[in-house]
């Protein structure tokens, strides 16, 4: 079905009138005016898909009259209509911002044609917005979730960074969440409908890594039988996501450096500079600091790299974010179920140190969303080194904790653990514990438990 509104703009009657019988009879609604101004009047009231004007008319010509269509209707594709002799007029209409250009004396299919390539591009525009707001929806800075200050704090701070174009390294432990810390800056920036091109620089081999991300020419190396090209200028306009960059190699380094400070890359095989203009994230699970001063990284990358830190809290440190956290991830995986969680879950998800991070209580949630089809999620039916994990206490090496201290924590541990168990029955959680329950008792006083 045809849905482009058109308007025609020609003083010449006889061309005005076949030329708006022809469009009609192919299904399109058209309006044709004689004089550009009365065109304007209505096009200040009514938009249309498709422009077609002459040229030459009166009052203003075609070249006069497209600024003011670009004003009144940005969105309007333009077909400036020309004899053969004033082409040149005609291009530099398009320059202007028209779309096209047709000389006379046409046919009817010349103009079929083009408005068939306009409906085509109408479409494709179409779906690249919804495709757009799809990603704007997904990844608006509330895809972040937790209530936690720290939460709060980094949310208005990637604000800040996503209108900026520096690089962004982005810090934390496996699990926490840098790709989508990646993904918001991005499709919260002014290059949000350009390329955002990821880069996992962990899995690829020293030996291909260079041809990913700089590209390669035709027969830079045996099986280089085209020409490819890299990440770098796939992202070009747009942005580029270094995943573990810390795996990159030094050799690649200094050429990452390069593309840091000049802003151009080399394929393999070629030493001909490109221009590009990307912007850099980059994301670590290791302390790029460290491990320059080691000489296991460029330390002059490291802080070129380290321009704008995005540091990223495990979750045992911002406890208060896990249960928001699992019924996100409770709800998206529910399917329109409503799910019951017994209290006592969810202080045993808080009182879990999750090693995994948001990935790990990511995984568990849907492990119980697809085996609990009663719909109700209890204690007994927690995986089991939630309710009795091992390996329990993480002790920063930075506080020296003493002996006591150590045991104290431990002893919480068990405590918490017992009354978990036997679902917060004290007398029942002595027994297990082997303790008379007034010690007990005194213990969860002393703790404050």
């Amino acid at each position: 079905m045809n849905k482009l509104d058109i308007c025609i703009i020609e003083d010449e009657e006889i061309l005005r009138i076949s030329l708006k019988d022809d469009l009609k009879d192919a299904g399109y609604s058209v309006d044709d005016f004689e004089n550009p101004l009365q065109a304007l009047d209505v096009i200040k009231k009514k938009t249309y898909d498709v422009v077609i004007s002459d040229i030459r008319l009166p009052v203003m010509s075609g070249l006069e009259l497209l600024p003011k269509l670009r004003e009144l209707s940005p969105n309007s594709f333009v077909i400036i209509m020309t004899a053969y002799g004033s082409v040149e007029t005609a291009v530099e209409a398009m320059k202007k911002g028209a779309y096209d250009y047709i000389t006379k004396p046409f046919d009817k299919e010349e103009m079929l044609l083009l408005l068939n390539r306009i409906k085509e591009l109408k479409s494709l525009r179409t779906e690249n917005k919804e495709y757009q707001n799809y990603f704007e929806d997904k990844f608006n800075f509330d895809a972040f979730i937790g209530e936690s200050d720290y939460v709060k704090e980094l949310k208005e701070t990637l604000k800040i960074i996503s209108q900026a174009n520096s690089t962004v390294l982005i810090i934390g432990e496996t699990g926490t969440g840098k790709e989508l810390i990646a993904n918001l800056i991005h499709y919260n920036s002014p290059r949000k409908n350009k390329p955002l091109i990821k880069v996992s620089c962990g899995i690829l081999s020293k030996e291909v890594i260079e041809s990913e991300l700089f590209g390669h020419e035709k027969g830079a190396f045996t099986g280089a039988d085209k020409l490819r090209l890299g990440r770098f200028e796939k992202a070009d306009q747009g942005t580029i996501y270094l995943d573990d960059i810390d795996d990159v190699p030094l050799d690649i380094q200094v050429k990452l450096l390069r593309v840091l400070q000049e802003q151009e890359i080399e394929r393999v095989g070629s030493s001909e500079p490109i221009k590009i203009d990307v912007r850099v994230i980059a994301s670590t699970k290791a302390d790029l600091n460290e491990l320059s001063k080691s000489g296991e990284f460029r330390e002059d990358l490291y802080y070129r790299l380290n321009i704008l830190p995005v540091y990223l809290k495990p979750l045992r440190e911002r406890k208060e974010d896990i249960v928001p956290l699992f019924n996100h991830f409770l709800h998206q995986y529910s399917n329109g179920k409503q799910y019951e969680v017994d209290e006592a879950v969810y202080r045993i998800l808080e009182d879990y140190n999750w090693p995994g991070n948001v990935r790990e209580l990511k995984n568990i949630t849907e492990r119980l969303s697809i085996l609990r089809r009663d719909c109700k999620i209890t204690t007994a039916k927690l995986p089991r080194e939630l309710s009795f994990p091992s390996g329990e206490i993480y002790l920063d090496p930075d506080k020296n904790k003493s002996f006591a201290e150590i045991v104290e924590e431990l002893e919480i541990k068990l405590i918490k653990n017992a009354l978990v168990s036997t679902g917060y029955n004290k007398t029942k959680a002595a027994e297990l514990l082997n303790l008379p329950p007034s010690t007990l008792k005194s213990k969860i006083e002393k703790y404050g438990l």
